[in-house]
């Protein structure tokens, strides 16, 4: 007994007649926001690299460009895991648990990434070490 998919994405909002429709619709979307990250690192606009957002804690001390880029990249991991990795037909609490742990693991890597970068930055700019290249 063959499984039937669910054939639609944005929530039910765009609804496809089969598997291989819905497949090219989901590459579309990947598509156009690998574009538009692609596009933005390619023209890096100034209005969205020199301010800073969360300035209030210090960790956390990004550019826009920089927290658009994390941002666009977890909705490409939802829709790739969503569908092609089938989880809307999942039970809802597999669902959950493969959600909140991805979740939790990406805010724990985007921590420390950020943390070892301005550890990084201080250290290189401050003169803590000497500079060999």
């Amino acid at each position: 007994m063959a499984q039937e998919h669910n054939l639609a994405i944005f929530r039910g909002k765009l609804k496809f007649k089969d598997n291989q429709s819905k497949i090219w619709g989901v590459f579309i979307l990947l598509s156009i926001v690998t574009a538009i990250e692609v596009g933005l690192g390619m023209l890096r606009p100034e209005a969205l690299i020199h301010t800073k957002w969360f300035s209030f804690i210090p960790i956390l001390e990004m550019t826009p460009l920089t927290f658009i880029f994390i941002l666009l990249t977890i909705v490409k991991a939802y829709y790739i895991t969503w569908d092609f990795m089938h989880m809307r037909d999942e039970v809802k609490f597999l669902r959950r648990i493969i959600v909140w742990s991805a979740v939790f693991y990406i805010i724990y890597f985007v921590v420390l990434v950020l943390l070892e970068g301005q550890y990084m930055y201080d250290v290189l700019t401050n003169g803590f070490i000497k500079f060999d290249f």
